[in-house]
């Protein structure tokens, strides 16, 4: 296990690595001056240059990003433009209410996703199978603005069930938590079918059902421990993209997140914000791949880790 996550926790600084470059990259390739986003208009030639020293944009691009993966392994993240503030606490205030969104999704992915492809698998090619999988295009097919717009005005503005948008109570977390379920269950429920039909095709599901175990139970019991297995490994893929793709899904519904947070740094071209988010959501992406592929061995115990 150690020597596991070793090999694992050096494949993920590399990764890190490769990510940092990346996007320090193509935002030098921005057409924006963020000289002139801190001086303003009416500044001088000479207040300018100052600012650019400061900020030492005057060095070459290698010295830009050495400076900028120092202090990155420091833990500093850089300094807003448009906020004049830190960017590791500004990120840190907004994790809260996206943490709690994505918890909330995932949960909801799951008890959409789940039931809908072990229903699908255990009618392969009836009509409860056609419309399962039928409803779960549709749901990744449509624009995750789309959704929220018609959760938003049916259940808050014509039936009042809900809150239009802001952050602070429970009835405010279930219009965008299922918003974005809804789509990441369409997903899960196709991969929980392909899986489960794939199981169920196995020797010892034949053997069960010779026993004359009643079929949910030999799906429930014996199916679904090994047909979850690719779920698991899709979830530990959506805490990476819960922290960074969930930009339009905050704005429609208010919610105080670092996709807000992302949007707002996007419009006003804040360039270390969209990096600090962007390595920040690169973290979560390694360390949930790196718990799922943890976890994965807990519930099949065939699998080893090398």
């Amino acid at each position: 296990m150690l020597a596991y996550l070793g090999k694992r926790l050096a494949a993920s600084l590399l990764i890190l690595l490769g990510v940092s470059i990346v996007t320090f990259c193509l935002t030098v390739m921005i057409p924006a001056d963020p000289v002139a986003m801190i001086a303003g208009r009416n500044s001088t030639p000479d207040v300018r240059e100052q600012i650019r020293h400061q900020l030492g944009l005057d060095k070459s691009l290698p010295e830009q990003y050495l400076t900028y993966a120092t202090r990155l392994v420091q833990g500093d993240l850089g300094r807003s433009y448009a906020r004049k503030s830190e960017v590791g606490p500004l990120i840190a205030s907004r994790l809260p209410p996206t943490l709690l969104l994505m918890l909330a999704a995932i949960c909801a992915e799951l008890l959409i996703g789940v039931p809908a492809g072990i229903y699908a698998a255990s009618r392969r090619g009836r009509v409860g199978d056609k419309v399962a999988m039928t409803l779960s295009f549709m749901s990744v097919s449509t624009p995750q603005f789309v959704v929220g717009l018609t959760l938003l005005y049916v259940f808050a503005y014509l039936l009042s069930w809900f809150p239009l948008g802001g952050y602070g109570s429970f009835s405010h977390l279930i219009l965008p938590a299922l918003t974005l379920g809804l789509a990441g269950g369409g997903w899960y429920s196709r991969m929980m079918r392909s899986s489960m039909i794939e199981v169920l095709r196995n020797d010892y599901i034949r053997t069960a059902r010779a026993k004359g175990m009643s079929e949910w139970r030999v799906v429930l019991k014996h199916g679904l421990r090994n047909a979850i297995l690719p779920i698991v490994a899709m979830i530990g893929l959506d805490v990476g993209i819960f922290m960074s793709g969930v930009v339009v899904v905050e704005n429609v519904f208010g919610w105080p997140g670092v996709g807000q947070l992302m949007w707002q740094a996007i419009q006003s071209l804040d360039i270390p914000i969209i990096m600090g988010v962007t390595i920040v959501a690169a973290c979560f992406i390694v360390l949930g791949n790196l718990i799922a592929d943890l976890i994965a061995p807990l519930i099949d115990p065939r699998i080893r880790l090398r």
